[in-house]
């Protein structure tokens, strides 16, 4: 009742904007390999391109929400998706540093704007029983685009320029939805707001599929006609206990950030090479599998989250976590690798020439290091590209090495026991299960919730801009401070913030199945 064919088609062709999202976010993780043997690039500029589309989301999500309340979430997704597909155009003719830069903003911008907005747009033209349902396929279809992204870069990663391929996948998509977008209709809710109660009464029937909504539309515009003056600084009084809403929101994407699920996203292989997944391709099949557990557990969440409630989901992907966390990092405790150093901190002229398979290195501790862990990597990479350059770069390590070949010896002696290496990637994946179930995709539920409509697009918009600030800050910083403390440190760290989050949750998150946006918001105005 009240969610039919034209409604789940709306959200469905709203909630491509996670698709790309989630590709985009993916994505870089395998390109970035080849893109840094072409351009031989230092470890600091892998890092300023893998970063740039975190500052364009920042950027983004710091202004998008003026944009949706007052163009309109669907005008915003149209927008977002023209910029998406404008930013994959830019980086395809070239093989340009600074372009891939402007390229990947464009691109940070596009998904943080259409994040921001779809997660409205649906949650406001869904009826109440079935609100969790559409909004959570948004976070159904980020990580299904998480698992194509994986499945691209192991698909192209043997490819000459495949990462061109890995970009261009994603425009025919978001030419798509832009154009499907056009035909689709405006949120109900932000027709009231914009005066046009004819139009929302129109709507509103087409998507419930009835030929009288004057009910639920008396509903919105009693409730808006009160949330509508509200201004962006009116987030932080206390009337209407706004200031409390808010600081819920932000704490909850906090803790989002801060259990460490970003940095799976875009270490796994680092992190799963670390553990004994030693070859390019292991590692490569071994984060794909991460991939599928985040669809695989991504949807009973979200088939199920308008029966059982958004905060039980919630309470036990946090306890789940924590549960796995611990065991991940008690394993690694027993596992000495270092898989840091390899993007240590270093001098341009100190790291390597322009060229890949000649190159010299200044740092004697450092030598062991690379011609250890990235010996098969460059070599494997070089093959590819000419026989003769492959054979230099192999005489070149074994020079560094005083005659000795370094593709079998030292990875020999740091060999990872197979129960611990099996038990480390068990304890990632129902780490990454648990955050798929609760806070991958409640928290976003528990957002486009809490707010007031007439000032929702830019509560969304500051929650979003704090939870890629802090997701750019801690992925800027999670080599080194894996390197400081150890990889078990890290772990037990984000057991901690896990069980933090579990209390926040227990005490402070609203149960909201079977409400109405406007009975959500008036309880939460007591």
């Amino acid at each position: 009742s009240g969610c039919g064919t034209f409604t789940c088609l709306s959200s469905g062709i709203a909630a491509i904007s996670g698709l790309l999202m989630g590709y985009e976010l993916g994505l870089i993780s395998g390109a970035i390999l080849q893109i840094s043997s072409i351009l031989a690039l230092s470890c600091k500029e892998q890092e300023i391109i893998v970063s740039s589309l975190l500052f364009g989301a920042l950027f983004a999500s710091l202004t998008g929400g003026f944009l949706i309340d007052r163009f309109g979430r669907r005008l915003s997704i149209i927008i977002a998706s023209s910029l998406l597909v404008l930013g994959s155009l830019i980086l395809l003719p070239y093989e340009s540093y600074e372009i891939l830069i402007v390229g990947r903003i464009a691109i940070g911008i596009s998904i943080s704007l259409s994040s921001i907005a779809t997660c409205v747009y649906i949650a406001e033209i869904a009826p109440q029983h079935r609100r969790g349902l559409l909004v959570s396929l948004n976070e159904l279809m980020i990580v299904t685009g998480i698992l194509f992204a994986y499945i691209s870069n192991y698909a192209f990663a043997s490819i000459s320029h495949g990462w061109k391929y890995m970009f261009g996948l994603v425009i025919p998509l978001g030419a798509l939805q832009t154009i499907a977008m056009y035909f689709l209709p405006p949120s109900p809710r932000f027709l009231v707001m914009k005066n046009n109660d004819e139009a929302a009464r129109k709507v509103l029937e087409r998507l419930r599929g009835t030929s009288d909504a004057t009910k639920e539309l008396t509903v919105i515009k009693s409730s808006l006609k009160d949330e509508h003056q509200y201004g962006f600084l009116d987030l932080f009084h206390s009337k209407n206990n706004m200031r409390a809403r808010i600081l819920v929101g932000l704490t909850l994407v906090f803790f989002v950030q801060t259990t460490g699920q970003p940095n799976i996203l875009f270490y796994a292989s680092t992190v799963l090479k670390a553990v004994g997944f030693k070859s390019n391709e292991a590692a490569s099949l071994a984060s794909t599998g991460v991939g599928v557990v985040k669809v695989v557990s991504t949807v009973p969440a979200t088939a199920f989250v308008d029966q059982v409630g958004s905060k039980t989901f919630l309470c036990i992907g946090s306890s789940v976590m924590a549960v796995s966390l611990v065991t991940m990092g008690l394993v690694n405790w027993n596992i000495h690798m270092n898989f840091t150093n390899v993007c240590r901190s270093q001098s341009p002229e100190g790291f390597f020439l322009q060229r890949p398979g000649n190159f010299t290195v200044t740092n004697g501790s450092f030598k062991d290091l690379f011609a250890s862990m990235a010996s098969t990597e460059r070599l494997s990479f070089d093959a590819q590209r000419s026989p003769d350059v492959a054979r230099t770069g192999e005489s070149n390590r074994t020079a560094l090495t005083g005659g000795k070949s370094t593709t079998g010896s030292h990875m020999e002696s740091g060999e990872v026991p197979v129960v611990l290496k099996w038990l480390s990637l068990a304890s990632l994946l129902v780490y990454v299960a648990a955050f798929s179930i609760g806070l991958g995709p409640m928290s976003w539920l528990v957002l486009s919730e809490i707010f007031p409509g007439g000032i929702r697009g830019r509560a969304m918009a500051l929650t979003s801009s704090m939870n890629w600030g802090i997701n750019l800050l801690i992925s800027l910083t999670f080599l080194t401070v894996t390197e400081l403390i150890g990889l078990s440190w890290v772990c037990f760290i984000y057991t901690i913030m896990s069980l933090a989050s579990l209390a926040f949750v227990i005490v402070f998150i609203p149960e909201t199945k079977g409400c109405s946006l406007e009975q959500i918001s008036m309880e939460l105005a007591k």
